[in-house]
């Protein structure tokens, strides 16, 4: 049973239908790629698995439970936890806040401690940054903190919208970088990343969607073999 299944997933904004019947499902342990044009429907559907946008139709099973109906909370709670594009870390609150707040819903202290500590082994600048307010971060040292305050709730997934957006070139592979570590770790992942071609590169399969449908998937090796798919979406 795959941990993540999305069975003919509709979502709409008012009278825009902006993901038609989408079919996807991520194993335990994999890296998945979402990618096509701006506007294809990739983060609603990242939004719509975490509940932060409604589903209109179809359902989500999320280790063989229905959540399509649950809200982001409870969602969270199972163990899926969405890494948004922009970041959105409170530019106000101190690094340690932000990741503490991450771990809002659980109570087991002693756990959240070691995680605490673990983000910070794993993140070493965040350490060094830990009092300052995150607004005065840089924007990898930002994108660092949305990924381990994400971590911080202990989940068994991840969903990454455009970890890489606006960031320089060694940063970039920085990020990445970071993503095989925790894919090595058995951290589950599904992402939507603006770099195709990179994403790819660091996944074990792939999805092209197209004004909100699949139009094609496949292993991502033979997504980045294909001259169709290279013209049309990796600007080759």
């Amino acid at each position: 049973m795959p941990l993540l299944e999305l069975d003919r997933v509709s979502v709409s904004y008012g009278p825009v239908q902006a993901v038609r019947e989408v079919n996807l499902h991520v194993e335990r342990g994999e890296v998945v790629t979402l990618i096509g044009a701006n506007g294809a429907g990739k983060s609603t559907i990242l939004r719509t698995i975490s509940g932060l946008a409604r589903i209109g139709g179809g359902a989500l099973n999320f280790d063989g439970k229905d959540i399509s109906r649950q809200r982001p909370d409870a969602i969270l709670r199972l163990g899926l936890a969405h890494c948004p594009e922009g970041r959105q870390v409170l530019a106000r609150q101190s690094v340690e806040d932000n990741l503490l707040l991450g771990a809002y819903v659980r109570k087991d202290l002693d756990g959240i401690d070691r995680d605490l500590e673990s983000s910070y082994q794993m993140f070493p600048r965040l350490r060094e940054r830990r009092l300052q307010p995150a607004g005065t971060l840089s924007g990898g040292e930002q994108q660092m903190l949305a990924i381990a305050r994400a971590l911080m709730s202990a989940p068994r997934m991840l969903l990454l919208d455009e970890p890489s957006l606006g960031l320089a070139p060694l940063v970039v592979e920085e990020i990445f970088s970071i993503i095989d570590a925790l894919n090595a770790r058995g951290m589950t992942i599904l992402l939507v990343e603006q770099n195709a071609r990179l994403a790819l590169k660091h996944s074990h399969r792939g999805y092209v969607l197209e004004s909100g449908q699949i139009a094609a998937t496949g292993q991502a090796r033979e997504l980045l073999d294909d001259s169709r798919v290279l013209e049309a979406y990796l600007g080759a």
